[in-house]
């Protein structure tokens, strides 16, 4: 609903509009007393017409309230002139006009009152219609308000969790970026625990094709021996016997061989939580097979001793007995084949 104008407004844009069209001060404060008389029905006078206007000085308003009063006086007046009418004729006809104009200005004044009256009753009407409407207006204008807080409260909340998700997407990216580099590091270290268990395995089983190959050479020994040497029975068998020692700590030795062998498969299992102790473990597990190497280099060591001493024992024996009862050549005395290793 659109604000009626208070009497106020009204005037002070019907002076606004004739400041525009009358650019000169005195045809300006002309109007204005025109307009503040007859259309506002308001006495005009010089110091509301300055207050009005605020152009040129006092004196202007003054000299042309004068002439507004003047120049209405005379218009008012009525004269009747007329060449064949007597002058008091003329006078008295001239009252009459007079009298009678006059009664129609009141008579239009009281209508113009009356016409105001009904105006401001329609205004005042108009008025709480403007009042109950900018009232109506207000509680709008709060309920939108409350939306508005409430609505910015949820935009504020939604920039938050905007920001909280983003942040969580940023932190999963960072996340799934290191547990991609420790997969590809647990994959690079079960790859080289892998090498590692190929290299020894490889390396286990050449050791065992070589005790294989030694042993079927020992077997082959051993069976020459057997028929060759029959008088060296006592000196056989307790060659035997230490053979046999031999061959149980070469058994014991595989036995620990085994559990290391064990040892480090355990290891190896429980790599993927401690690769940081696997190059330690696998240093260990080279020394012992060093060891063991080491055990089999010496057994074979003693083993030649034994052959050699065998031999000359058997030399010593050849030269005591007679030519005639010599037994044939007799071949060297070797150990018992230490048994073969089991593979892992």
């Amino acid at each position: 609903m659109s604000d009626v104008l208070s009497p106020d407004a009204a005037l002070a844009a019907d002076i606004a509009r004739l400041k525009a069209e009358f650019p000169k001060t005195r045809e300006l404060y002309r109007e204005v007393c025109a307009l503040l008389f007859f259309r506002h029905g308001i006495t005009p006078t010089a110091n509301r017409l300055y207050q009005l206007v605020k152009r040129g000085s006092m004196g202007t308003p003054t000299a042309v309230l004068g002439e507004f009063w003047t120049e209405l006086r005379e218009k008012s007046r009525v004269r009747i002139d007329h060449p064949d009418l007597p002058a008091d004729l003329g006078a008295a006809a001239g009252e009459l006009v007079a009298t009678l104009w006059t009664r129609a200005s009141t008579s239009a004044e009281a209508s113009l009152d009356a016409l105001r009256a009904e105006v401001e009753a329609q205004r005042a009407e108009s008025q709480q219609s403007v009042n109950a409407a900018r009232d109506e207006l207000g509680r709008v204008e709060t309920a939108l308000e409350q939306r508005t807080a409430a609505l910015l409260a949820a935009q504020v909340e939604v920039r938050n969790l905007e920001k909280a998700q983003t942040e969580g997407y940023a932190q999963r990216q960072a996340l799934e970026g290191d547990l991609t580099r420790v997969r590809a590091t647990l994959a690079a270290r079960e790859r080289e625990i892998v090498e590692v268990r190929e290299g020894f395995s490889r390396d286990l089983d050449k050791q065992r094709e070589a005790a294989g190959r030694a042993e079927e050479r020992l077997r082959a020994s051993e069976k020459r021996a057997l028929m060759e040497i029959d008088r060296e029975r006592g000196s056989a068998a307790k060659v035997q016997k230490e053979l046999d020692e031999a061959a149980r700590r070469a058994d014991q030795k595989e036995a620990d061989h085994r559990r290391s062998l064990e040892t480090v498969q355990a290891q190896l299992g429980d790599a993927r939580h401690q690769t940081g102790l696997l190059q330690g473990r696998l240093d260990a597990v080279a020394t012992e097979n060093s060891r063991l190497q080491n055990e089999v280099k010496t057994l074979r060591e003693a083993e030649a001793r034994a052959r050699e001493a065998r031999t000359l024992s058997a030399a010593n024996e050849n030269r005591k007995t007679p030519r005639s009862v010599r037994s044939p050549r007799t071949a060297p005395t070797v150990a018992a084949p230490t048994r073969r290793k089991k593979k892992l």
